[in-house]
């Protein structure tokens, strides 16, 4: 998972090398990674929302979903409010006190979107396309999920207003595990998958209603 901005960077948990995942937290000052403190949980496949100093990690995987909430204060990770459906593969955006969470796989992929108010998760308006593996950014009553795997590779883009979720302009290249950042009206989608490893290095640029090539990553 991973939050903030780009001088003051959060990534958490993670994929090593087998189940349950890491625990380790670094944080970006806009040159290199410092070590933080450890989640509670170790995980992967995890959402993440807010900035470095009031960040979240929302769900994800250790060896079965989580429904997990850990609040970050710059220091050391604490729990939260459980989401009301575990899941791994989720998108998350907002800030820790006002937190979205949405998408993800439970036994099947997922339309749930859950709010968060600092405390506890309440259910939100559901996706219009369930699917697991998406991108998202934003704030809580004006997110933006991109992406993912439906029962295949999936360019659909949808906007939140804070209660429902409509239809924006598809993503120039359908794909899933991938970064996404940034506002509704300003959107970024970099990397990921379309088929098979190693993935690719197309980053794409939202203005709002339309998607278009930004340039491409130096690691695919």
């Amino acid at each position: 998972g991973g939050c903030g901005i780009q001088t003051a960077g959060l990534g958490f948990g993670g994929l090593v090398t087998s189940a349950p995942g890491v625990a380790n937290t670094e944080e970006y000052n806009g040159t290199s990674w410092t070590t933080g403190g450890n989640l509670g949980t170790a995980r992967y496949r995890l959402a993440g929302a807010g900035i470095q100093i009031a960040g979240l990690a929302i769900g994800g995987y250790t060896t079965t979903n989580v429904a997990n909430t850990e609040e970050y204060n710059g220091t050391s990770w604490t729990g939260g409010g459980n989401l009301g459906t575990s899941r791994r593969g989720l998108a998350g955006a907002g800030a820790q006190t006002a937190g979205l969470a949405f998408g993800g796989f439970t036994t099947a992929v997922s339309n749930a979107t859950e709010e968060y108010d600092g405390s506890a998760w309440t259910a939100g308006g559901n996706l219009g396309t369930a699917r697991s593996a998406l991108a998202g950014c934003g704030t809580q009553t004006l997110g933006l999920a991109f992406g993912g795997y439906t029962t295949a590779v999936s360019n659909a883009t949808e906007e939140y207003d804070g209660t429902s979720w409509s239809g924006g302009g598809n993503m120039g290249t359908a794909r899933y595990r991938f970064g996404g950042c940034g506002i509704q009206t300003a959107g970024l989608g970099f990397g990921g998958l379309v088929t098979s490893a190693p993935g690719v290095a197309n980053t794409e640029e939202y203005n709002g209603t339309s998607w278009t090539t930004g340039g491409n990553l130096g690691t695919a």
